[in-house]
């Protein structure tokens, strides 16, 4: 291809709003060009690069068994009703109506489409298991799009969708799907972090992040020092720095009580009672939205409205709040709280809803005598035999409270968030801090679509079942995007080989003459056995060329000049190295051939 008959409009200033070197320079290389806020169109060179990762993807899927479907990006909204997310995905769903006054959704995800197909046309067990994939496009109405394609309004995903008769069989495509993903990325020449992670609104027993470490990360992910353990903070888990006595009260004085005037934050409790943290049970109050974990047992006078079973899910309470307890240095993970409680959200109760729940302002609430709300304990709790707690009354604590002894949870669970420092729950090494940015998501959904969409088959015995589902992304623009984060330099991108939009530049110094025939003469021979040329045939100063070429970041530049070309040598240089060489012109297509293509072997072997 010859740069006149492209289209690569390079930019030597760097856009203002551009924070990110991805962002930078694929704007700065002609790759892609803004049309609105997160709305991005993909220019002729960035096209080719995504379209060699979008046929990664596609290589890889199809290798597992996955078969490749398109569905329509437009979908009806009553599929969205059936699966209880029309009013729960919010205001990032991007709704419409069409002139008959239908409800339709343009497609944030696609589960609800997915599961519909199937719902259609699955009768037997015989049919299962069965893996559905598309590469199509997606809009979320992000309330602040930022980094370039990195994180836009609308974007394209891999989607892939498997049903399965049972777990076992669920298991086996969720592996397979995790090495596929693994074979992807190093494919593109991308080092991800796999790292567990929570299901989140997707829903479902279990689920695995690929990470890539960023600067501008949107999550933080903790690693071990001493093994291969990795967690988003939202899942990660800690070795137990505590150990749960034998008995609660052993040699402990009774509860009694403490005067604490105008004292209600731990740190003003450690002060004043000249203590630290790890002595105090800190309590907070939670609302809770649409709980589907039975609260039938829970207590408390306070008892929320049930919401019966419909064809949008399970029954549900629309609210419920709840006491969490906590030892005083840790704080609560919420999103740890919404999956131990089953609820679409957590949040901090109102001061008046907490006065009113407690009978004390906040700052003083404790677990001793709670009865309105059920007592949610974080693990760390249970360690508790000589503790300071709020009294359930203004000024005032309990001192020497007993877990087991002057109270009992209605839950105890893993509520607490997970730092840097902490030890790692497998082998009980340092656990350390990095930003990353999710590139892919495998989630084992189980029935949390099937059931209530009422997708159904008939089993060998002729019973009717409800598949278990599970759901595997890919965000390409975000993998076009980390490709150039992790390989650039001040100059430019530095373009793995696999997923280059060219693979090779041939820069002639003038573009006529000698130096023409030559140029012309090199590129068709490196075409005639498949290698990818960008020929640059603009009447532009050399210094310019090279900017653009180190600029566009093709793995292997070409420079032919008269000066060489006089003694039979071009210069050669690759992408990311300092010094260049000087090859036999006659020797060059074989030799830049063998190089080209055993980059490509590495990396896609």
């Amino acid at each position: 291809m010859k740069f006149s008959q492209t289209f690569i409009p390079t930019l030597r200033e760097v856009p203002a709003d551009a924070v990110i070197a991805s962002h930078r320079l694929m704007f700065r290389a002609g790759m892609i060009r803004k049309l609105a806020n997160g709305l991005f169109a993909y220019l002729p060179l960035g096209l080719r690069s995504f379209r060699k990762v979008e046929q990664i993807i596609r290589q890889e899927m199809n290798a597992i068994g996955a078969l490749e479907i398109k569905p329509t990006v437009v979908v009806p909204g009553e599929l969205w009703k059936e699966s209880g997310r029309w009013d729960a995905y919010g205001d990032a769903l991007l709704r419409a109506k069409n002139r008959l006054g239908g409800d339709l959704v343009v497609s944030p995800t696609a589960e609800e489409a997915f599961t519909s197909l199937v719902r259609d046309e699955l009768s037997s067990y015989r049919q299962l298991p069965l893996t559905l994939y598309q590469i199509n496009t997606k809009y979320r109405d992000e309330i602040r799009p930022r980094y370039g394609v990195m994180r836009g309004r609308e974007f394209v995903m891999k989607d892939a969708y498997s049903f399965h008769t049972d777990d076992e069989s669920l298991d086996t495509v969720y592996q397979n799907m995790g090495r596929a993903y693994r074979r992807i990325f190093k494919r593109c020449g991308l080092t991800v972090i796999p790292v567990q992670a929570d299901s989140g609104a997707m829903g479902g027993s279990g689920s695995e992040e690929f990470m890539v470490e960023s600067e501008i990360g949107d999550n933080t992910l903790l690693l071990c020092r001493d093994c291969d353990y990795a967690a988003n903070v939202e899942k990660a888990a800690c070795k137990p720095d505590y150990e749960v006595p034998l008995s609660p009260d052993s040699g402990v004085p009774a509860v009694e009580k403490i005067a604490t005037p105008a004292v209600k934050t731990i740190e003003e409790l450690c002060a004043f009672l000249k203590t630290d943290a790890k002595k105090f049970i800190k309590t907070l109050i939670y609302r809770a939205v649409n709980v589907e974990l039975d609260l039938s047992g829970a207590g408390g006078t306070v008892k929320p409205e049930l919401r019966p079973p419909s064809a949008s899910g399970p029954a549900v309470y629309p609210e419920a709040f709840f006491a969490v307890a906590i030892r005083g240095d840790l704080e609560v993970n919420e999103v740890k709280l919404a999956a131990a409680l089953k609820a679409a959200e957590v949040v901090l109760a109102s001061d008046a809803d907490v006065e009113g729940l407690t009978g004390a302002p906040v700052g003083f609430a404790g677990p001793v005598g709670l009865t309105t709300i059920p007592v949610i304990a974080d693990e760390s709790v249970a360690a508790l035999t000589d503790a300071v707690t709020g009294a359930l009354a203004r000024d005032l604590h309990y001192g020497h409270v007993s877990y087991g002894r002057d109270f009992t949870p209605w839950l105890v669970r893993d509520l607490r968030t997970a730092r840097a420092g902490d030890r790692c729950p497998r082998c009980g090494g340092e656990l350390y801090e990095k930003k990353g940015n999710e590139m892919g998501h495998i989630f084992k959904l189980g029935r949390k679509y099937a059931a209530p969409m009422g997708v159904h088959y008939l089993d060998e015995a002729g019973e009717t079942r409800v598949p278990t589902m599970g759901c595997y992304g890919i965000g390409l623009d975000r993998a076009v995007a980390s490709v150039i984060e992790e390989h650039h330099d001040d100059e430019g991108i530095i373009w793995p080989m696999t997923v280059a939009p060219y693979q090779v530049i041939i820069l002639p110094i003038k573009y006529d003459g000698a130096v023409k025939a030559a140029a012309d003469g090199l590129t068709a021979s490196l075409e005639s056995v498949g290698i990818e040329i960008l020929l640059d045939d603009r009447a532009e100063r050399p210094g310019v060329k090279f900017n653009d070429a180190d600029l566009m970041g093709i793995p292997y530049r070409v420079v032919i000049g008269d000066k060489n070309l006089a003694q039979a040598k071009v210069e050669v240089k690759r992408r990311g190295q300092a010094e260049s060489r000087l090859v036999d012109a006659a020797r060059l297509p074989e030799e830049l051939a063998a190089l080209v293509y055993g980059e490509l072997g590495e990396l896609n072997r």
